[in-house]
């Protein structure tokens, strides 16, 4: 009873138009030769495998779970035989550099074909999830051999990597892990220490597991400042085992054919990944790529719980519709369709989707221009922008992700509640993406007081002058909503304003408004998103189906959405009086 189909049509329709993508690419050596039918064909591609490989193991993937015994994981039936497929059809290749067996092609690709992956099977996505950002991470700080020796085994499939960070004591505040590493006379490093949450720590999809370690040097700094970053192979050269062990896996609420592994490290062999007493600089090239992951983690589960929420209306007969549309027949029941209560939640359900997909991949599309424009400043201003972008990407859209599924729920009634229709699946494993790779609070402080107040609002102010701009491109039928836009930016350009005077003031200020903030900030986002689709959407055909449901959604998101905005700008004022301590 669930079901999903690759939104390609507007996954197209972002591409081609709404970010203009091939204009761009034409400009950047390393895609010249990319065009717009070859990416829809990669999409696709990208889509069938999601459609017909990974969602038939959804369900079952969530009700069989992994199974632990002496030290190995069995994965899910079917989740060896999909990796098989995954590698082999080069997906893991995509946006990697074809100097180590990489496609070269746009992480705008990837992230498409993520957000895929995710809504048709978030437990098996999440052994490949990492790989890209593991991928960067040695890239940028590995040693030459190592980039020669594993860089081609991420890229070909042939090993999956993990991120270890996590440890007892040590959750958000990784100053606290006590993992050792002891320098060997060949060196290597012997890395001592526990730790948990570890996803993909162990399976049987791969026979060797890459896992990148935080852990400290002797007479390294106390705190963050003395963490390093080392690479440990589940397996030496040789085959020969390396002396890390899974002690356990965890039962949890969702995500269940994915292994949450409590790994330790008794004596294992590693190699030092950047500069010693500087890992976290390293490890953050693949922290930042997560987060925008599962910020399309996200959207994915939206996604699916839009899919499937739409198709059950459809269907289910319910009582008269008031106002009821003409032709629909005399019955006395209508399609809860077109009930009003549910068209508003369907719309809501698809204003979101819709909006965070352009969100997101304008996201993926500047972290291509920052890599690959020709021209400096353009690369400058993507950088920044896409920095300032991540947070927001991953707390809001795991947010909406979670509540949009409640929402989808609700429309199925009480066959909601029930596994027979799965809804209840895309709620329960929805909920981990706002907690792990930094909470969604941590990602509000980031925002704030990092990426807006930590730099004088120099990214913030980029960004309203890109919002701005947008506002200024007036179209036929769309001035009301450039309106909105433009105001909207000066209730921003205001709010961030007496954020810093009243910080100045009282040092708790910014961290008590912070989720308000980036929650309003995601909301901004949405109305660039839809004023920017109004617009593009009536230079479509007048036959095309596309343009009438862009413009319906856009009247929607600005008359029942929008108001949003305001309330989050009024509890950011209201939250002036500090907060009570509890006892």
């Amino acid at each position: 009873m669930w079901h999903y189909q690759a939104p390609l049509r507007d996954m197209q329709f972002i591409f081609e138009h709404w970010l203009q993508a091939p204009r761009a690419w034409g400009r950047m050596p390393p895609f010249g030769t990319l065009d717009l039918p070859l990416a829809i064909q990669v999409l696709e591609q990208a889509g069938r495998f999601s459609t017909g490989v990974l969602a038939p193991l959804n369900s079952n993937g969530d009700r069989q779970g992994c199974r632990f015994e002496e030290g190995r994981v069995s994965t899910p039936d079917g989740f060896v035989e999909a990796y098989r497929a995954f590698a082999e059809g080069g997906w893991p290749a995509l946006a990697c550099d074809e100097a180590f067996g990489g496609q070269g092609l746009p992480q705008l690709l990837d992230a498409a074909l993520q957000e895929m992956l995710y809504a048709s099977n978030h437990g098996w996505a999440m052994y490949t999830g990492i790989a890209h950002g593991a991928y960067l991470c040695l890239k940028a700080h590995a040693p030459q051999w190592i980039k020669e020796r594993y860089l081609p085994q991420i890229v070909s499939g042939e090993a999956l990597p993990t991120m270890c960070l996590t440890e007892p004591q040590a959750g958000s505040d990784v100053g606290l892990l006590r993992c050792r590493a002891e320098p060997l006379s060949d060196g290597s490093y012997r890395l001592s220490g526990n730790k948990i949450f570890i996803s993909g720590g162990e399976h049987d999809l791969t026979e060797d597991i890459l896992h990148l370690v935080l852990a400290r040097l002797p007479g390294a700094p106390a705190g963050s400042r003395g963490i390093s970053l080392f690479l440990v192979p589940k397996r030496l050269d040789g085959a020969q085992g390396n002396a890390v062990r899974c002690d356990g896996i965890e039962h949890k609420m969702g995500i269940k054919g994915s292994a949450t592994c409590s790994l330790t490290f008794d004596g294992a062999q590693g190699w030092l990944i950047g500069e010693a007493n500087r890992g976290l600089a390293a490890m953050f090239v693949m922290m930042n790529s997560a987060r925008l992951q599962v910020g399309l983690q996200g959207l994915g589960h939206a996604e699916a719980a839009w899919q499937n929420a739409h198709a059950y209306a459809l269907e289910r007969k319910q009582m008269r519709a008031p106002n009821r549309p003409d032709g629909i027949g005399a019955e006395a029941a209508d399609p809860i369709h077109y009930h009003p209560a549910i068209r508003r939640a369907l719309l809501e359900l698809r204003a979101y989707t819709e909006g965070m997909r352009a969100v997101g991949y304008w996201a993926a599309h500047l972290l291509d221009q920052a890599e690959h424009d020709p021209d400096l400043a353009t690369r400058e201003q993507a950088f920044q922008l896409a920095g300032l972008l991540t947070p927001v990407i991953k707390a809001f859209f795991t947010e909406q992700g979670f509540r949009l599924a409640s929402n989808a729920l609700q429309v199925f009634g009480g066959y909601g509640y029930v596994t027979e229709f799965a809804i209840e699946q895309t709620l329960r494993d929805s909920r981990i993406a706002m907690i792990y790779e930094g909470s969604n609070e941590i990602q509000a402080n980031d925002l704030l007081l990092r990426k807006v107040l930590g730099d004088e609002g120099r990214a913030f102010h980029q960004l309203l002058r890109v919002l701005r701009e947008e506002a200024r491109e007036v179209g036929a039928g769309c001035a009301s909503f450039c309106t909105e836009l433009a105001l909207l930016c000066d209730k921003l350009e205001g709010v961030q304003a007496g954020i810093h005077d009243q910080a100045a003031e009282e040092g708790e200020y910014p961290y008590r408004v912070a989720g308000d903030f980036l929650h309003l900030c995601g909301v901004a986002l949405l109305a660039f998103a839809w004023a920017r689709t109004a617009r593009v959407a009536r230079l479509l055909p007048e036959g095309d189906p596309m343009r009438p449901g862009k413009l319906d959604t856009a009247r929607f998101f600005f008359a029942y959405l929008l108001p949003q905005a305001d309330y989050r700008i009024a509890a950011i004022r209201a939250a002036k009086a500090p907060l009570p301590f509890l006892e």
